[in-house]
């Protein structure tokens, strides 16, 4: 393929998705990651997109959101990484809630093995996905449906989550930034998100790579509340993807990378460590998370999978 048709095809991607990794952007066009950043750089300087942390975004600064069909077919690899790593927080018996997105769909998946939980959503997607379940509950909120990502929105939504208490929240988002935090590109989505943050004891963000300093409208979760971050690990080179993560660590997030034990890259300055999950804690007599809809303690101080940085 010639670099003009294969700086169209980039573009037209683009276009598209509204924000499409290094990696995926590869894989379609069937060439190297260093060739496509080369076109990338190309397209940024005609003013026709802009780089953005291991991948190409709209211009303009802020990413606008894509719809589901879109959504479905970027990073697949990577959120199933985080998925399976996620699930391993959730323990027989217990009660979460689970946020809209393709990423927390695939975690749906694979909670749907979990027997006795109960997940509470606003997420048709995570609904259909845990439907035929054996022994999991699912409690949808109410609202008014977004066709685009599948989700209830609205006063509906976030009424029907008052006084509603579980153990931890797992949340996708647009983008993620140690200065801001979560963010989406939707007022209805990130007033819910805000609704599902407030009941629960810890907030996980499942982001994959291509979302780290990507910024966009509204703010739905503070760098201060987010309890633990599952991730991806950055491609190599991906400076900009290393160092949010690093910054996010140092804000007391814990980081939790998949696949970061036999990557290439984990020694380059991160201190992974397997992931603390309610099961390990269990079976070294540790007391075991909320099994039922009910008020939860305070999260105790965090140590972060990611270390913070020594000043």
């Amino acid at each position: 393929m010639f670099a003009a048709e294969r700086r169209q095809l980039i573009l037209e991607m683009v276009r598209a998705n509204g924000a499409v990794s290094l990696r995926e952007l590869a894989r379609v066009v069937q060439t190297s990651e260093v060739t496509v950043r080369r076109d990338v750089r190309a397209l940024e300087a005609e003013g026709l997109l802009d780089r953005r942390h291991g991948g190409a975004v709209l211009p303009g600064g802020f990413t606008r959101e894509s719809g589901f069909p879109q959504k479905s077919h970027l990073a697949t690899a990577e959120k199933t990484a985080i998925a399976d790593l996620a699930a391993g927080l959730v323990s027989e018996g217990e009660a979460v809630v689970v946020g809209a997105g393709t990423t927390t769909q695939e975690l749906a998946r694979r909670l749907a093995r979990v027997p006795g939980l109960t997940v509470v959503t606003n997420s048709l997607l995570v609904a259909q996905a845990l439907a035929h379940a054996n022994r999991v509950e699912v409690v949808m909120t109410g609202g008014t449906l977004r066709g685009s990502n599948y989700a209830l929105v609205g006063s509906g939504a976030e009424q029907s989550l008052h006084g509603l208490r579980v153990s931890r929240a797992f949340l996708s988002g647009s983008g993620l930034t140690a200065e801001r935090g979560l963010s989406t590109s939707n007022m209805l989505s990130a007033s819910v998100d805000r609704a599902l943050v407030q009941a629960a004891g810890e907030v996980v963000v499942l982001a994959d790579h291509t979302k780290l300093g990507t910024d966009t409208m509204f703010q739905t979760v503070p760098t201060d509340v987010i309890t633990r971050l599952v991730t991806d690990e950055p491609p190599p080179h991906d400076d900009r993807a290393e160092t949010e993560l690093q910054a996010l660590a140092d804000r007391g997030v814990q980081v939790a990378v998949a696949g970061s034990a036999t990557s290439a890259s984990a020694g380059r300055g991160r201190q992974d460590v397997p992931m603390p999950t309610p099961r390990r804690a269990a079976a070294q007599g540790g007391s075991p998370p909320p099994t039922h809809l009910r008020p939860t303690a305070a999260p105790g101080p965090r140590v972060a999978d990611l270390a913070p940085r020594r000043r």
